[in-house]
This record gives C-alpha cells, sequence and structure tokens, in this order.
C-alpha cells in the first residue's frame, strides 16, 4: 500500500491491510478508531507518531525500511516495542495457531497422517519460538539495557541466533497445508490455521528485519564500547 502519513485515517490503513491489527494491538491501539487520523491516536495514547509510522511503513511495504531514521530513536523505545512483540506471539498468536490446529485435528474424519506429521511439525517450531522469546526478554534485552547504563561493564553480550531459521520452517509448514495436505477435515478451520500462520510468517519477517539490522548492531556496537 501506499506510504502512511500523520495525517493518514487508522481506519483507512486497517482497510487496505487487516493484518496490521496485531501491531496496532502492541501499541495498545484497538478497532472503533473512528476517522482519527494515525496522529490523533498516537496523541490519545500518548505515543510517538514518528516512532509509530515507521513500524506501521516497514510492517506494510517490504521496500520501506528507513535504517537511520530507526537509529534516531532510542534503543528502549526499539526494546520495548520488540518486548510487546514478543509478549504477542506468545499469548496471542501462537495460542491462536495452537488452538485452531488442535480442532482442526479433532475435526477430521479418522486418523489423519498428513495432520498429525504437520502439528508435530508446528510444535516443534513453536518451541523454538518459545526459546527464541525466552532469550530475548531475559538474556538479550536485559543485557542491551545495561550495557547501556552509565557505568556498566563487564556485561558479557548473549548475542541471538539467526532468524532465518524460524522465518524458514513457518514456510515449510505453510507449504505442507498447500502441497501435502490430504483426508477430510474441517475447511474453515483449515483456513483459519493456514491464515494465522501467514500472519506470523509476515509478522516475524517484519520485525526480524528491526532486530536484525537495526537492535543486532547496535547491541555489538556498545558489547564493544564496553
Amino acid at each position: 500500500m501506499a506510504l502512511i502519513y500523520r495525517d493518514t485515517r487508522m481506519s483507512d490503513v486497517i482497510d487496505h491491510e487487516p493484518s496490521v491489527i496485531p501491531v496496532i494491538n502492541r501499541f495498545g491501539i484497538n478497532l472503533g478508531t473512528g476517522d482519527m487520523s494515525v496522529a490523533e491516536i498516537c496523541a490519545s495514547h500518548s505515543l510517538d507518531p514518528d516512532f509509530v509510522l515507521v513500524i506501521l511503513n516497514t510492517f506494510v511495504n517490504d521496500g520501506y525500511f528507513p535504517e537511520e531514521r530507526l537509529l534516531g530513536f532510542q534503543v528502549g523505545e526499539i526494546i520495548g516495542y520488540l518486548v510487546k512483540t514478543d509478549n504477542y506471539y506468545r499469548h496471542y498468536q501462537l495460542p491462536n495457531i495452537r488452538r485452531h490446529f488442535s480442532l482442526l485435528l479433532k475435526s477430521a474424519e479418522g486418523a489423519n497422517a498428513s495432520l498429525e506429521a504437520m502439528y508435530r511439525f508446528y510444535k516443534e517450531l513453536e518451541g523454538d519460538i518459545e526459546s527464541r522469546i525466552d532469550h530475548d526478554l531475559n538474556e538479550w534485552f536485559p543485557a542491551i539495557t545495561e550495557l547501556q547504563a552509565d557505568g556498566a561493564q563487564g556485561v558479557v553480550l548473549p548475542l541471538p541466533d539467526s532468524d532465518s531459521c524460524i522465518e524458514d520452517k513457518l514456510s515449510d509448514l505453510k507449504n505442507m497445508f498447500i502441497k501435502h495436505l490430504s483426508g477430510n477435515y474441517d475447511l474453515n478451520l483449515c483456513y483459519a490455521v493456514i491464515v494465522a500462520i501467514i500472519t506470523l510468517e509476515k509478522d516475524m519477517r517484519q520485525n526480524n528485519r528491526i532486530r536484525d539490522r537495526i537492535l543486532l548492531p547496535i547491541s555489538r556496537s556498545l558489547q564493544n564500547k564496553g
């Protein structure tokens, strides 16, 4: 979609790109935005409109990634957004996939080997995502915050592993449904699972650009200075 600006109506953003709903939810913005602009919504939620705009534009436009502008924001602001993102994955998106996937399995008429194999693959993938979230929240993000503090010395920064493996597995799971699903099952539940997987895949891909191209270089720079 076209770039989003301060005077863009938030309802227009959501109408053109419904996948931003989880993103705005992380900022505490819910549906029912009326005709308010992005700037007006941000003012009502005490949010920095420039930061919100960068995140929204990064999410909806693959070719948009203003590294210099993101580097101009406080590291704490970037970490704060990524903490909310990780928690959203953990408490909403992953449980949503798991719940619908479990119902899909129950809807199958008799044993369905392909669905069962895909569910096992998903559970392994969910474990990988949970491990990354634990590393973020308990090790990497706190270490960056500590390194930023005045006088912080001797802090060993636990750098994250590459996120490409998780992205690849999400793509593999999506392709399993497209190419290898067989047997009888509830079509609506199947659609719900696929849409949830595609939404998470896009979400993680866009946010990993912020992690890998902004926060990771900053954390390495802080470590070198330390």
